[in-house]
């Protein structure tokens, strides 16, 4: 509900300026005088402003320069006296949105106000947008897909948790879908009308992460030529995603620390205490725990952060879900290319589904818009995905049960060979090694493509220059043709 601020000395324009403004359904709060009025604007966002001209103390132009400094764009509407029009008129110079003469009618105050209040929808939804995550198919991108057990119980744990108003701490490896799973509690919640808006705190120095967070006031630093609203203002009766909140200094965790008990801040540069209703969902890969006990992160922090506990699942714990998410992005790769959506064929979702994804989620989408490109036909065949399938770093995890891969001919890097890529040594029935298995595939596509490197290299997904440094070596160990 749009709230409006009605000031006015006299109790009984006052009184009938908030009635006629409460029947179109506005809610209506009231100052008698301007400094009133300015208490009441520090203690709740407003939406607009109707005051009267002529006041003791501080007069409506006095209250508008006032205004004009807590919120530049705060619509102000005066009422004013006949014989004031030309003073009316210089206040719209001066930033004032609107003017009604006494005596007025209902509807024509009414509509004025409309148009005030629209105005500033407009304002703050530009400022919104602009402030938004510039991937603005996010959601869409990363679905919550996957209807395994991991993926099930999840959701279940989630529908509670959105229907709430609390805090939430969504920890995970990198790639798990962190933020996916901040924009489903939001889009699922009872905010999902208002602004969500989220801020990645690695990315940011610590002074300008407290200015996007907070705001700052005109003059605060060098550059600040304007008043400026951050995050938590422009999210105000919405949702803001804090990702990667491990990251941000000891003093932005001091302030952030009071909004979370207070609900209120003060701008950079400011004096004035804004209140906010902005519900906070952090985001960490790091283990929090570890670093309050280490001293890097505030105990108390944590656990106003910690109140809606919510740890994501690595791929490999789900491995289940592969298929489906590879059928998502696939999709996802046809529609913004305007073609007919790429498969897998059995064997190439196999290799897949045992794969250990140390880049999680992010990895498996990653894969799989590489094959949709550089696959030659419709289906994805396994030899072109399990060259890409490897992480030396991170020791591989036990194979699905009886899950045994055979590469078929068919495709451009076909191979006869039979394996297993997961096993301890990456040893396949035939005693194969996973280097023997890549040497066999990249030299069938070569004679596929008639030794056409920069072609060779694009479908197995490998620079040129890679490709050349494979063959020089096993050319030196006479382990391939000189001729390639």
């Amino acid at each position: 509900m749009k709230r409006i601020l009605v000031v006015d000395d006299k109790e009984m324009m006052r009184d009938s300026v908030a009635t006629t403004l409460a029947r179109r359904g506005y809610a209506v709060t009231s100052a008698a005088s301007a400094a009133e009025a300015l208490e009441q604007l520090g203690a709740r966002p407003h939406d607009a402003v109707v005051t009267d001209l002529q006041m003791p103390e501080m007069d409506g132009l006095g209250l508008l320069a006032e205004i004009r400094r807590l919120d530049e764009q705060l619509p102000v509407i005066l009422m004013t006296a006949f014989g004031s029009i030309e003073t009316a008129v210089d206040a719209i110079r001066q930033g004032a949105w609107d003017y009604v003469t006494k005596p007025f009618n209902g509807d024509e105050l009414l509509v004025s106000v409309d148009r005030a209040v629209e105005h500033r929808r407009l304002h703050r939804e530009n400022q919104v947008l602009r402030a938004q995550v510039p991937s603005t198919d996010t959601a869409r991108v990363h679905a919550m897909v996957g209807s395994g057990g991991a993926m099930s119980g999840l959701r279940e744990t989630l529908e509670p948790i959105a229907e709430s108003h609390g805090t939430v701490l969504v920890t995970g490896e990198s790639g798990t879908g962190k933020e996916v799973t901040a924009r489903w509690i939001h889009e699922h919640g009872p905010r999902r009308d208002a602004p969500f808006l989220a801020i990645n705190c690695a990315a940011l120095s610590t002074s300008l992460l407290e200015s996007e967070l907070f705001g700052h006031e005109k003059g605060a630093f060098t550059g600040a030529d304007r008043t400026r609203k951050g995050r938590f203002e422009l999210a105000d009766g919405g949702t803001l995603l804090l990702d990667e909140i491990s990251e941000i200094s000891p003093s932005i965790q001091a302030k952030l620390l009071r909004v979370l008990q207070e609900q209120a801040f003060e701008r950079v540069g400011g004096d004035r205490s804004i209140r906010v209703d902005v519900r906070v969902i952090a985001t960490s890969n790091r283990d929090l725990p570890s670093a309050v006990r280490a001293g890097e992160f505030r105990e108390d922090l944590y656990y106003r952060l910690n109140v809606l506990p919510l740890a994501l699942p690595p791929l490999r714990e789900r491995r289940e879900d592969v298929p489906e998410l590879a059928e998502h992005f696939l999709r996802l790769v046809a529609e913004r290319e305007g073609a007919e959506p790429r498969v897998f064929d059995e064997n190439a979702l196999n290799a897949m589904q045992a794969y250990h994804w140390p880049g999680n989620v992010r990895e498996l989408q990653n894969v799989c818009e590489r094959a949709a490109v550089l696959a030659p036909e419709r289906t994805i065949r396994a030899s072109l995905v399990v060259p890409w399938l490897r992480g030396p770093e991170i020791p591989p995890p036990a194979p699905l049960p009886g899950q045994m891969i055979e590469l078929k001919p068919g495709g451009p890097a076909e191979s006869p060979i039979g394996f297993n890529p997961l096993t301890a040594g990456i040893v396949c029935e035939d005693g194969l090694t996973l280097e023997k298995i890549e040497r066999e595939i990249i030299v069938n596509t070569l004679k596929h493509y008639g030794g056409h490197r920069r072609r060779s290299a694009a479908a197995l997904g490998i620079g040129v220059r890679t490709l050349g440094l494979k063959l020089k070596k096993w050319k030196e160990e006479q382990l391939v043709s000189p001729d390639l």
